[in-house]
């Protein structure tokens, strides 16, 4: 499979830039789409680099929030500077998948409170027969 230009922009820019300020634990990082740009040796790509960098891919993947953005109006040149505040990468995303793994031991907690799962269940289940007593009356 082929990687994209835009694919490969925001790998480039992950490496390069999110990865190293998360290693020197920094809160905040500047994106110039030009240094990309000549990064990765480009030619006439500039509004790719730009559309990548804004891109959600590119912000959710690396947990990232675009707090400015300067430069040209058309927000597509090479002195276009993203500045990003770099979100806790433990902090639940809002569009992750939940897995099982997530969702292993959330009832415990709830049904210790019943005395465990088996007392839950015989208290439901002693409930069950007499609500259908009730309803035959």
């Amino acid at each position: 499979m082929e990687t994209s230009t835009a694919d490969t922009i925001r790998l480039y820019a992950e490496k390069e830039y999110v990865q190293v300020a998360r290693r020197k634990g920094l809160s905040r990082i500047r994106i110039t789409v030009g240094d990309v740009h000549k990064g990765l040796k480009l030619r006439n790509r500039v509004p790719n680099v730009s559309s990548a960098l804004r891109s959600k891919i590119f912000l959710e993947k690396n947990h990232l929030e675009i707090e400015e953005e300067s430069g040209p109006p058309s927000g597509m040149g090479t002195r276009t500077t993203f500045t990003y505040r770099l979100l806790d990468e433990k902090a639940p995303n809002s569009t992750a998948t939940v897995t099982f793994q997530d969702l292993r031991g959330l009832l415990k907690g709830a049904l210790d409170s019943f005395g465990g799962g088996e007392a839950f269940l015989r208290r439901e289940r002693s409930h069950f027969y007499d609500s259908d007593a009730a309803e035959e009356e």
